[in-house]
């Protein structure tokens, strides 16, 4: 490892790798024939690295857009309410579309952005998220196309931060705790 400040991998490079190539044929078998592109939205910042790699793996027709969600605020725990900080550009009335995000540990904001889509009339909605922590889960949500679960640590890297760094490792680790 050559961070010093990770105390363990739980993804190597290399099996992200294999994960985004997998969830990029899942997702293509899926969708393969839909009458549309299908519409690939990324909730940000998180999942920008995965959806770069995930879209270049899926082999039909698509289009993208971002959307970025806070449940913060200005604190460091969740107040439960969803703002949208910066919304679609696009309409996804009557689209396919895929909502793509990095990690789902709490559900929360993630379970609240899937009831806000789907009143948008979407003509189908799934959800695709690389980390899943089940053990962290605090509401039920369905996981369409999942890459890896794991534990209820503090994961970073490959598009997770820790006060906006650690993005750019190509794996994902666990931060050794201060």
């Amino acid at each position: 490892m050559e961070n010093q400040k990770i105390t363990k991998i739980l993804v190597s490079e290399e099996e992200v790798r294999e994960r985004v190539v997998r969830l990029g044929a899942d997702i293509t078998a899926y969708y393969r024939g839909i009458n549309k592109e299908l519409m690939v939205i990324g909730l940000l910042r998180g999942s920008f690295i995965f959806m770069a790699d995930l879209v270049r793996q899926i082999k039909i027709p698509l289009i993208v857009d971002f959307m970025t969600v806070s449940s913060y605020g200005d604190g460091t725990i969740s107040s439960g309410d969803v703002k949208v900080v910066m919304d679609l550009d696009s309409s996804i009335e009557g689209r396919d579309v895929l909502l793509v995000e990095d990690i789902v540990d709490t559900g929360r904001t993630f379970s609240k952005v899937i009831k806000m889509m789907h009143n948008r009339n979407p003509r189908s909605l799934k959800t695709c998220t690389f980390l899943n922590k089940p053990g962290a889960r605090l509401v039920d949500i369905q996981i369409d196309f999942c890459g890896v679960d794991i534990p209820n640590e503090f994961a970073v890297g490959y598009g997770l931060d820790y006060a906006q760094g650690y993005r750019n490792l190509p794996y994902v680790g666990v931060l050794k705790p201060n």
